[in-house]
């Protein structure tokens, strides 16, 4: 496309948001954050994942009826609405994530990216599910994602975003996913141009070990995201939710990353934070334009990648 709108995007990063916290008070910090987005131009606000409770899989539930509450059956709801009322009112799109209930009783866990009029656009299902399904004895905090959740079934489908913003070629993950490559290239060989995240992410090793401190998963996060958009050639907004959250800490670091690597606005606390960039469509030529590095028909060679395709392991090698 030629004289497409730069787009100015947000990551609207939150701090804990505690077991004991009510639906209405955690919408509202949600909408404040919304409102400082808006404020500084942004018309694309991206969520944390699970904003609209807390980090619930850390916790071996066993009474069906706490853990229905932490889902949604229906987006928007009645418990939701304000947020989509508020974005329309503002003229202000977003990426949100939140826990899915199916009406035939299905459980995943899920984003949408909502366009400026309200109407959802894009909807994914977390494919690259962390954890475990039984509980690990004697650890206080578990990482119970694969108990509660199941594995995304939409596959990883690129949409196209409103007319406002460019129209621009989109992308979701989720936490987990931005660490496997195969997630972002399954978009990128649908051209997309914007990869949206949400995370909550442990600042210790969800699965056990001493070897993961708050530093390294930091680190480990930011890198992922900048290495897959380089990778791709396309700009790139992760968004954490943070903090001591119930006891349990969790990292921050979200980022907004271009499509060289290199970041453009990153958070600096681990509380509530809106951080900006604007999104210069062009600079996406300069890694896949023809005969530019990632020009995937030019130099890809697809035809010697078959061992990854049919999962080949380690022990069959000669």
């Amino acid at each position: 496309m030629t004289n497409r709108p730069n787009l100015i995007v947000a990551g609207a990063q939150t701090g804990p948001i505690q077991r004991a916290d009510t639906r209405a008070h955690t919408l509202d910090r949600l909408i404040a954050l919304l409102e400082q987005a808006a404020a500084k131009g942004a018309k694309l606000v991206a969520f944390p994942e699970l904003p609209l409770t807390t980090f619930f899989p850390r916790w071996f539930i066993e009474n069906t009826q706490e853990l229905d509450t932490y889902y949604e059956r229906e987006m928007p709801n009645p418990n939701v609405q304000k947020l989509f009322d508020r974005a329309r009112e503002l003229q202000v799109g977003f990426y949100l994530g939140y826990a899915e209930l199916t009406p035939d009783g299905h459980r995943f866990n899920t984003s949408i990216t909502v366009g400026p009029d309200g109407q959802i656009l894009g909807k994914y299902r977390k494919v690259h599910l962390p954890g475990s399904v039984e509980p690990r004895a004697g650890s206080r905090f578990q990482q119970l994602e694969k108990r509660y959740f199941e594995y995304g079934d939409l596959g990883f489908p690129a949409f196209r975003g409103a007319q406002e913003w460019g129209r621009p070629t989109l992308g979701m993950l989720i936490c987990n996913d931005r660490r496997w490559p195969e997630a972002w290239r399954c978009y990128g060989l649908q051209g997309i141009e914007l990869m949206l995240i949400g995370y909550n992410s442990a600042a210790y090793d969800p699965n056990g070990g001493t070897a993961e401190n708050e530093e390294i998963r930091t680190f480990h996060s930011t890198l992922a995201v900048q290495a897959n958009a380089y990778f791709n050639a396309t700009f790139a907004v992760s968004v954490a939710k943070a903090g001591d959250e119930d006891g349990s800490g969790l990292i921050g670091g979200s980022v907004i990353v271009d499509p060289n690597g290199m970041i453009l606005a990153q958070a600096k606390t681990l509380e509530d934070e809106v951080i900006v960039a604007e999104l210069d469509w062009s600079k996406i030529q300069q890694g896949r334009g023809p005969g530019k590095i990632f020009d995937f028909g030019f130099h890809r060679r697809p035809q010697h990648y078959s061992r990854i395709v049919n999962q080949v392991g380690l022990e069959e090698i000669p």
